[in-house]
């Protein structure tokens, strides 16, 4: 289903699969279960990678790289995955919409809660921040594979990393001085 959904032909995807036809049809009913357990399978990787790098440190500033980096990461991999998630041909579909949609929900929702437990923001301005810095993440992500940029993907991630850190940076964590900015566990630059 590399090339899309509609050119996909099961007789295609069995043989690619190492399967036989009838094989197939016995996991899966048609082609649209087949792409949703696809769609399905691909999402759960993109939010592990995205929790995963929230967990990797505590360290502010390295999460948000790291979180940069899992985006890339997701978008770099050589079997085109994303494509399934952000560039489906089937984005009308309400199965696939859903899907979608959920998962840079669940991937935005895992965001927001380090930044409202860190800054004391509200869920809903801690989770309106989070999707924009999912949004930024995924498209920059996806233009940087789509352009072959010559920039080396740890120098995006680094520029990245550098516009989101300035922004989020300001929001001062619980226990700084609202005065000065300092405290015992202030975000370092």
């Amino acid at each position: 289903m590399a090339q899309g959904y509609h050119s996909a032909a099961m007789d295609d995807i069995a043989e690619r699969a190492g399967v036989s036809k009838p094989v197939l049809y016995q996991h899966f009913p048609g082609k649209l279960e087949l792409y949703l357990a696809l769609l399905d399978q691909h999402c759960e990787s993109l939010l592990l990678a995205v929790r995963t790098a929230l967990a990797s440190t505590t360290d502010n500033k390295l999460r948000v790289a790291a979180t940069m980096d899992a985006y890339f990461a997701y978008v770099e991999d050589e079997g085109g995955a994303f494509r399934l998630v952000f560039e489906s041909d089937l984005t009308n579909e309400p199965a696939v919409r859903e899907r979608v949609d959920r998962v840079s929900l669940q991937c935005a929702e895992a965001i927001s809660d380090v930044i409202a437990e860190d800054t004391g923001l509200s869920k809903e301005e801690s989770m309106l921040l989070a999707v924009g810095l999912g949004g930024v993440s995924q498209v920059v992500a996806r233009y940087w594979l789509s352009s072959a940029s010559a920039i080396p993907r740890d120098t995006a991630v680094q520029l990245l990393t550098s516009l989101a850190w300035r922004g989020i940076a300001g929001f001062p964590l619980h226990g700084t001085d609202q005065h000065t900015g300092h405290g015992t566990d202030q975000q370092g630059d």
